[in-house]
């Protein structure tokens, strides 16, 4: 999906063995961009942000599960573009080959992240916010665009449905009160872009979705 809107230009579309969805998120004056959990594809993704005429600045992540980060290394050597990540989801990072083995995917090694993402941090492009959304992992980040009325969710929230909490470090109490929290606070108009699947609209979540309601 692309939507372009006068501040923003953003396009979603799956990548990789699991079908992670992958944003790009760009400015159309500056022509910055960020790009969002590139779980695989990256020529593909190079080749959608040069359809927009985007030059990628940072990959950001909203966690470290393999499928969100398989080709941030090759998006880094590709483009020069710097990686983000909460720190608490470093060991799942540093830990990239046993999960891929676990999953029996082909091991590709990724670049440790150049800087740690923190709560409330203003993103690059995008008037965004960065939220901390602990549960699915201990590191988990939402990405919030007000102005956009765009939330980019990870594996937090989905389609009347959350996140898995049984992988490492995760926990249903946190995640529940994450979103009840940080994200259910947040305008119902807006459009949640989900880490696997379809879009969906904040406010239904928050009236119909089953595991967590407002």
């Amino acid at each position: 999906m692309t939507v372009i809107a006068p501040k923003l230009i953003r396009e979603t579309f799956p990548v990789g063995p699991l079908q992670c969805n992958c944003t790009i998120i760009g400015d159309p004056i500056t022509k910055k961009a960020i790009v969002v959990d590139p779980g695989g594809n990256p020529d593909l993704i190079i080749a959608r942000l040069d359809a927009h005429g985007l030059k990628v600045v940072s990959i950001i992540h909203t966690h470290a599960h393999l499928d969100h980060f398989l080709a941030s290394g090759q998006m880094k050597e590709k483009t020069g573009a710097t990686l983000h990540l909460h720190k608490e989801d470093q060991f799942l990072w540093d830990n990239l080959e046993m999960q891929c083995q676990m999953f029996g995917v082909p091991y590709t090694p990724v670049p440790a992240p150049d800087r740690w993402l923190s709560d409330d941090e203003e993103l690059a492009c995008g008037c965004g916010v960065a939220l901390h959304t602990p549960g699915h992992t201990p590191g988990s980040m939402s990405f919030w665009f007000s102005e956009a009325k765009l939330l980019i969710a990870g594996d937090t929230l989905f389609r009347r449905g959350v996140g898995r909490t049984d992988l490492w470090g995760g926990d249903q109490a946190t995640i529940v009160r994450s979103i009840k929290q940080r994200l259910y606070t947040l305008d119902e108009d807006a459009t949640v872009v989900t880490g696997h699947g379809p879009d969906t609209r904040l406010g239904d979540e928050m009236r119909e979705n089953p595991f967590v309601r407002a």
